[in-house]
Order: C-alpha cells, then structure tokens, then sequence
C-alpha cells in the first residue's frame, strides 16, 4: 500500500498525535515487481499527486522507475551507442562525431527525466539562429531523438520529448539541379576517366556510394538495366562495401545513351571488377575523386562552385520530373524508403501534379450532373 509519513528536520519520522510542524514528507509505494520505493516532498499535496501518478502508472502499464531518469544523457548516450550493433559502422561513426560536437555539449550532464519538449524546441531555436543549416539541424535532433527513443523502449523514461518538435525544412536553394546539357559540360571538363561516372549518376540516381560499388557482374547491357546492391562507405579513411542506405536491392533502367557509353568503358576496363574504379583497379576513394577531380570540372564548366557530386542524384530527380515520371516512379528509382522522403525533398519539383488534381476533381463535379439520376415530381411543361 502507498502511504506518507511526516519527517522532522533531521528526516525522522514523526510520531503519530504529535503537534510537530513536518519539515519533510515521505511517499512510499512498491513497483509494479512488488519492490519498496520512497521520494521525499517538502509539501504534502506534492506527496499525494505523485503517489496518485504512481498508482496511475501501474494501472496503465506506463510505470517507470523515478531513480532511472537520473541517469545523464551522456551515460545513457554510451550505452545505446554499444547497443546499435544494427547500424552501419559509417552511421555510428556520423553519431558518434554529432553527439561530440553538438548534443552532448547541451544536453551530456542533463538527467533524462529533466530533458522535456520545451527544452527542445527551445534549443532547435537557438540552432538556427546560430547559422546551422535546416539538413544539419535535423541531423542533429534526429541522433538525440533516437537516443531517447531507446532510453523509451528501455522504459527508463516515459515519453520521447523529441518526438514531433518541428523542425526546419531543407530549402530548395540548398539543391542544385543541371540540365542535360550542363551535364554535358561538367562530363567534358573532368578527367576522361570520369566522364561516363558523371553522365551516370546524373541520369540514374544512384548515390555516390552505389556508383563507387557497383560491380560489371551487376549491369545488364543488353537490357539497359543495373542491379543496386552494395554502397562503399569512407569511415575512418577505410573503405568499407556493405548495403545500400536502405538495406534495399533495386534494379534501375539505364537509358540506352548510358548504355552505349558504358559499353566503351567495358570495352577498355575488361567485364571484371568494379565499373567506376581507383587507378589500383580497387572501388573509388570519393574523398580524393571529389577533391582531386569533380570540384575543378565544375569550376572549368563554368557551373555552380557550390555544385555536389550528390547534386547529380538530385538533378536525376528534376530531369525524371521535367519528363512527367509520377513521384512513386521517382522514390523507387532513388532508393528512398519511402514516398514521404521523396515528396518532402522534391514535392516543389511537382508543380503540374497539383493543377491535374484539381482538374479531375473539377471534372468529377461536373460528370456528376451528368451520371446522377433526377429525383422528384415530374413537372409537363405546356400543361
């Protein structure tokens, strides 16, 4: 049973019938595993609303232990780190240097109970004032909101306070897109080498690290299709071939000009091995590629200096919608996992898709004059 015995200054209890003002009030109550437990309130009432949330708790099956939400965000942080033996080494890695340079800062010394939605929001808020960039700042809340979601699941606390902040949307000036013929432009300015890499990426999608692993045994030139298995991830300067971002396989079709010019890279790098290769013959370093040779071909083609080699991936989107491809065809193309992450990423890219639902549904008022039957009294015009 839950009870509240009063507590003199020095924390003894007080004798029952006794006139002795309470310096302190013991709540006691026993876990949901039959366990004694005991808080101490310097106000009665605090006392009898936490036994009552307490009481609540074990009826609704949301009980959590009160000494568990002292643990730090820092402590917690380590042991869900140790425990994400799911998540690709690149992945942890990107964790473990955003928890350094960005959560654990702010939020390491705080206990998990204290860390509340306000709070959140509030530090979201200062993140953008300071400069960060809507992609990081996500990146940012995201590693704290999966922290928490496991200290959830752990039943250490009871809610996620991350959960649902709303945060800044990436903007489009933060994409950069070319036409086919900048495309073109950027293909004749690189190395030769790298000439079909770059007409490649920016007419399939696939990302960098897909393009770096991907293999002659997985193109089908007679078809025109690639099968996406693998990506080559950079982590610590090793480079590591694992599974795709969304640990999903999916074939693209590749179209016939990308074909063509794939065929002549066979013709001079053999059927073996890696399609988009190091001069060693092993899979690209995109850290040295990027640097060495596509930041000074976009500079000679006279494009964007502010272009990226994923802004390839990004241009496939926008040459896939100027051609009228259906957001579904787009998400499955690019590998997203799910139609959600294609729509918050390129929905401005969809314009003509919001004017041709308000046609059909403009169309489906006016057929309905036409389809539904009239009811009511007949009325003989001339009588």
């Amino acid at each position: 049973m839950a009870s509240i015995t009063r507590l003199d200054a020095a924390g003894r209890p007080i004798p029952k019938g006794s006139n002795e003002r309470p310096a302190k009030y013991r709540a006691r109550w026993r876990d949901p595993a039959g366990g004694s437990r005991s808080s101490t309130f310097t106000r009665m009432i605090d006392a009898e609303r936490f036994l009552t949330s307490q009481e609540h708790s074990k009826l609704t099956g949301g009980y959590v232990d009160p000494s568990a939400g002292r643990i730090t965000f820092a402590d917690w942080s380590e042991r869900w780190m140790a425990e994400s033996v799911d998540l690709k080494s690149r992945t942890l890695h990107g964790y473990r240097s955003i928890l350094d340079r960005h959560v654990l800062p702010r939020w390491g010394p705080v206990g998990l109970a204290r860390i509340d939605r306000s709070g959140v929001k509030s530090w979201v808020a200062e993140m953008v004032a300071a400069g960060m960039g809507p992609g990081t700042v996500r990146n940012v809340v995201n590693v704290l909101k999966g922290a928490l979601s496991s200290a959830v699941d752990a039943g250490v606390i009871v809610s996620n306070p991350a959960h649902g902040v709303r945060l800044p949307r990436p903007s489009a000036d933060e994409m950069l897109f070319l036409t086919a013929g900048e495309v073109d432009q950027l293909a004749t300015a690189i190395d030769p080498r790298f000439s079909t890499l770059v007409v490649f990426a920016a007419f399939t999608g696939l990302r960098a690290g897909e393009c770096a692993a991907l293999k002659w045994e997985r193109l089908d030139l007679l078809r025109s299709t690639v099968d996406v298995v693998e990506s080559v991830s950079e982590v610590s300067g090793r480079l590591e071939v694992g599974p795709t971002k969304t640990y999903e396989r999916r074939s693209v079709q590749v179209p016939r000009f990308v074909t063509d010019l794939l065929g002549e890279q066979q013709a001079l790098t053999g059927p073996d091995g890696f399609v988009f290769r190091s001069p060693a013959g092993g899979p690209m370093r995109h850290t040295a590629f990027y640097r060495r040779q596509f930041k000074p071909a976009v500079v000679a083609a006279g494009l964007d200096p502010r272009f990226r080699f994923h802004d390839l991936r990004h241009t496939a989107a926008a040459l896939l919608v100027a051609q009228g491809a259906h957001p579904l065809a787009v998400k499955q193309r690019l590998g997203h996992s799910s139609i959600t992450v294609t729509m918050d990423r390129y929905g401005h890219l969809f314009p003509a898709l919001e004017a041709e639902l308000a046609e059909g549904l403009d169309r489906a008022w006016r057929d309905r004059v036409v389809s539904e039957p009239c009811h009511g009294e007949v009325i003989e015009l001339g009588r």
